[in-house]
């Protein structure tokens, strides 16, 4: 009988606080869920009235589907901001080693040679003033490459003003040619225009500029096409614009060089460009020229076939 009651209060006793527990459990769950709610909520607002305080606030929707949206984005967000430094600092680096390898070859030419004349070579006159003139020309490569580097600079940072004016852009090529006719007649290239280009062409942009612009494109057609080749000049009437077409028939570019052939420093073929002369820059700046005008410039190329480089100008 003892037994029986003791089991039957200890059954209440159980009873009680099991009821006693849950319904504790209950009441400090529900606390604490009203508590995290209101406190992310209030996180979120701060972020929402950051983010958006000209739009009108949307306190209806979940806010931690929205907390979670908004990290999501967040971390979408850095992912491509890493991976971009990550590409931009490949750039860097091969841009360091382009520039110090562009820098170190003139350098190195011009050490040697006076080297040599201070060894001996320079009382005898079978070769000091040849080694003078070489290292003269290793120097203007040197003044080359520190100008079209300084040129690309200003563009880039907004210093290089545009002066825009009007004028034929036929007649400046036309100059072009006349100031490089001692290259033409060194390999018998002939240099003209195609039946497009009979007439004159006035367009609005900086004459300097866009002078430069040729020059480089096509003292570029001379170095890398063929001797007795022929290097042609196409205008063509795009409605708002002009197109400019410099064509040769040289070698050609592989398609696979297209894509990076604007870059500053990128050699299709190194050996051979390095033979040609040049800063390696030519190409870069003339696409800055031109997309500072607020134009395009293009090249198509097949391999033995020759090379079109092409952009626009606005129409007068």
């Amino acid at each position: 009988m003892v037994s029986l009651v003791f089991v039957e209060v200890w059954w209440h006793v159980a009873l009680i606080f099991g009821c006693t527990w849950g319904v504790g459990y209950s009441i400090i769950l529900n606390l604490l869920e009203r508590f995290v709610y209101r406190k992310i909520k209030i996180i979120y607002k701060n972020i929402h009235s950051l983010k958006t305080e000209h739009l009108n606030r949307e306190e209806d929707k979940d806010p931690i589907a929205k907390v979670s949206d908004d990290v999501s984005a967040w971390a979408a967000e850095r992912k491509e901001e890493i991976a971009l430094l990550k590409e931009q600092e490949g750039f860097r680096r091969e841009f360091v080693g382009n520039v110090s390898h562009e820098l170190k070859t003139p350098i190195f030419h011009v050490q040697g040679y006076i080297d040599t004349l201070l060894e001996g070579a320079l009382s005898d006159p079978k070769v000091n003033y040849m080694f003078l003139e070489k290292s003269a020309k290793s120097v203007d490569r040197l003044i080359e490459l520190v100008n079209d580097l300084t040129s690309i600079n200003r563009i880039e940072s907004g210093e290089l003003e545009m002066e825009f004016e009007e004028f034929d852009i036929r007649t400046l090529v036309e100059e072009v040619y006349e100031e490089v006719e001692y290259l033409v007649s060194e390999r018998n290239i002939s240099c003209g225009f195609k039946q497009s280009a009979d007439v004159a062409f006035h367009v609005n942009a900086d004459r300097l500029k866009i002078k430069q612009v040729l020059v480089n494109l096509i003292v570029n057609a001379i170095k890398y096409g063929n001797d007795e080749g022929a290097i042609n000049c196409g205008l063509y009437d795009m409605d708002e614009n002009i197109l400019i077409e410099i064509s040769d028939n040289g070698e050609g570019i592989p398609e696979s060089s297209i894509p990076r052939l604007f870059e500053r420093f990128y050699r299709v073929e190194k050996s051979r460009t390095r033979e040609a002369g040049g800063s390696g820059l030519g190409l870069s700046i003339a696409k800055h020229i031109v997309e500072a005008h607020g134009q395009t410039i293009q090249v198509r190329s097949q391999l033995g076939q020759g090379s079109t480089f092409s952009f626009t100008l606005a129409k007068a």
